[in-house]
């Protein structure tokens, strides 16, 4: 691999990192991604790459038979990477113009339903000071249908429980405000007012001080939380993969089916695009159905 290809890849990087606001997991696989194709080209001139070297790269990598989902990433890197070339001057023409992703296969969202959400909230045992701060993470999840990337970036300046909101910011930076319910609000003013405390006494309580800490007094990481939720599933042996996106899908759900507007589960959600939330409608219409055929004596 060229010395000037590592170069623009390290500029790329930098670019996603500083003006994209990407995340640490998405500049980990556009890194991976290009660094692949690089490598690939060996000792080709990145600048002289043309679309039909872009397209014998792809057939490459066909071969392995990634998922759609993995591939479509590829894809977008490819084209995010070239573009940034094309706009630093680099090249003078973007050679992954024309170059598509596969088309998604739709799948309907995993979720739970309320009577298997309210086992999970009360089977999470709050003796010690960790198990309430879970109980606490897992209530704010599914009240506000946060990412826990977001839940897990919260700081104290970011609440006004007084008016039962969270300022959170999503992907890109984005910021909005999330509704808490009265249930979700008063476990997490205990967990501020003792149990934080509790799990590291000689934590600071400062505007940019995390909410949700480590036993050390450090931000708690999104795999901790992943952890947990994993702990109480197996315990509970729930036959659903529950992530704690399955919250959030849990969440919107759950408002749709109580007759919620689309377009503030969109605001709520913090989707850019209202297509994004409308997978939510078939997940409702789906469970309507099913009741349906459950239940009235002539629907077979």
């Amino acid at each position: 691999m060229r010395e000037s290809s590592k170069k623009y890849l390290q500029s790329f990087l930098l670019y996603l990192e500083v003006e994209k606001n990407y995340s640490k997991h998405t500049l980990k696989a556009y890194n991976s991604d290009i660094l692949s194709f690089l490598v690939w080209l060996d000792t080709k001139n990145t600048q002289e790459v043309t679309y039909s070297v872009i397209q014998e790269y792809l057939s490459y990598i066909r071969q392995f038979n990634y998922l759609k989902t993995t591939l479509a990433r590829k894809i977008a890197a490819l084209r995010t990477f070239y573009k940034f070339l094309y706009r630093e001057r680099v090249i003078e023409n973007n050679p992954a113009i024309g170059i598509h992703s596969p088309k998604k296969g739709k799948s309907l969202p995993e979720f739970l339903t309320e009577e298997e959400m309210e086992s999970l909230l009360s089977s999470i045992k709050i003796e010690s000071p960790a198990g309430y701060r879970n109980k606490v993470i897992f209530e704010l999840l599914y009240a506000t249908g946060m990412r826990v990337s977001e839940l897990s970036n919260l700081n104290y300046e970011n609440l006004n429980l007084a008016q039962n909101e969270i300022k959170v910011f999503g992907k890109g930076a984005k910021e909005r405000i999330v509704l808490v319910s009265e249930r979700a609000k008063e476990l997490l003013e205990k967990y501020l007012e003792t149990v934080r405390y509790l799990i590291c006494a000689d934590s600071k309580i400062l505007p940019d001080s995390p909410v949700f800490i480590n036993k050390n007094g450090y931000r708690l990481q999104t795999q901790t939380v992943r952890l947990a939720i994993k702990e109480v599933v197996e315990n509970l042996e729930l036959p659903k993969h529950v992530t704690p996106h399955v919250f959030r899908h849990s969440f919107a759900t759950k408002l749709l089916e109580h007759g919620a507007d689309l377009r503030v589960v969109q605001e709520l959600l913090g989707h850019s695009s209202i297509s994004n939330t409308q997978i939510y409608t078939h997940v409702s219409t789906e469970r309507l159905r099913q009741s349906y055929n459950i239940s009235h004596p002539r629907a077979n």
